[in-house]
């Protein structure tokens, strides 16, 4: 019995470890902003964060992530790409970075096709086996923010978004497996790329992408699938040896902690979708930030996910705060805050 509950521990502890705070700040996560106004595309479908459907294919994208694996180049150049993405970004060496990525470019087309499948059927998870490829997940995604950064810092809005809908498309993919590491590599990855979308706002002529914001499904990831899935692992493994209320125990800090960590994904999605309010509204009045969120009516404002109600919002001249709320459950750290303003 012992044995099997030290067993259950290492998996719990290896999952607190991938539902952690890594990269957040002990009080939360603060972001200044200098956003351009620009209103948002009366195209409908302009610009998109997922493939538009009218592009899916009936294939199954787990074996092109497979074919993506194969691609990937060794891990020499690893540190430099993640050095790279902590920098400015008007820091960033684009010559240096473009070589270093053309490695990653049979990779790259291999996810291109996984995103625009309909199906991720992905294996079924088999208790107290490795989840396979997770390290090489983490790295194409690092790739794909790096790509973004550089199409960025050459102010080519277009090419971002390709590398922002493959970066996202991937996250929700991952999301769809039946383990919670895996999710967590989806969320981790969803985040980079929405560390891109706050580089984007703040580009001279960067599109608005309010409306490609609204069309991420909500939740992005599905956290009750892997949930699910990994608890009829657990009971099937532990089935005589554990009683349920004792299965339930374990896995109830590891599920719950999850769960915050996806609410708080679905919660900075929606404040990027609200600054893209704010950069609407600035354009047809004269540059100026509301005094209120209220007074946007050009779109409608969303609320905060994580409550239901509106986002803290504050004006103090011609600086704003827009910050998120802590989820149930969640800490201080689980709070993203910006001071916003405006370049005209």
């Amino acid at each position: 019995m012992v044995r099997v509950r030290e067993q259950w521990a290492v998996g719990m502890a290896i999952g607190i470890v991938a539902v952690g705070l890594v990269g957040r700040p002990a009080l939360g996560r603060e972001v200044k902003l200098a956003i351009h106004p620009q209103k948002v595309s009366a195209e409908a479908g302009k610009y998109a964060l997922l493939p538009p459907a009218a592009s899916l294919t009936e294939a199954d994208a787990v074996s092109w992530y497979d074919k993506a694996v194969r691609a990937l180049p060794d891990k020499t150049g690893d540190k430099q790409i993640q050095a790279w993405l902590k920098m400015p970004i008007e820091q960033l060496p684009t010559e240096q970075a473009e070589e270093a990525l053309a490695a990653y470019v049979e990779g790259f087309k291999c996810v291109a096709q996984a995103v625009k499948c309909r199906d991720c059927n992905w294996p079924v998870w088999q208790p107290g086996t490795q989840v396979a490829n997770l390290d090489e997940y983490r790295r194409l995604a690092f790739a794909i923010r790096l790509w973004a950064r550089l199409e960025l810092s050459n102010g080519e809005y277009e090419g971002a978004l390709l590398a922002l809908r493959m970066g996202f498309g991937m996250a929700r993919q991952l999301g769809q497996g039946p383990t919670l590491i895996q999710l967590q590599v989806a969320v981790a990855a969803a985040a980079m790329m929405s560390g891109e979308v706050e580089e984007l706002v703040q580009g001279a002529d960067a599109p608005n992408l309010y409306a490609a914001l609204t069309g991420l499904p909500k939740p992005l990831v599905n956290v009750e699938k892997a949930i699910e899935s990994e608890r009829k692992a657990a009971f099937a493994q532990f089935s005589g040896k554990l009683s349920s209320s004792q299965l339930e125990s374990q896995m109830k800090l590891v599920h719950e902690r999850t769960r915050v960590i996806v609410k708080r994904l679905d919660g900075d999605l929606a404040l990027l979708q609200c600054i893209e309010a704010l950069r609407a509204h600035a354009a047809s009045h004269d540059g100026q930030l509301p005094q209120m969120l209220a007074e946007i009516t050009e779109i409608p404002v969303p609320l905060d996910p994580l409550c239901g109600a509106a986002f803290r919002y504050t004006r103090t001249g011609p600086t704003a705060t827009l910050a998120s709320t802590v989820p149930v459950g969640g800490q201080k750290t689980d709070e993203t805050q910006y001071e916003i303003t405006v370049k005209n």
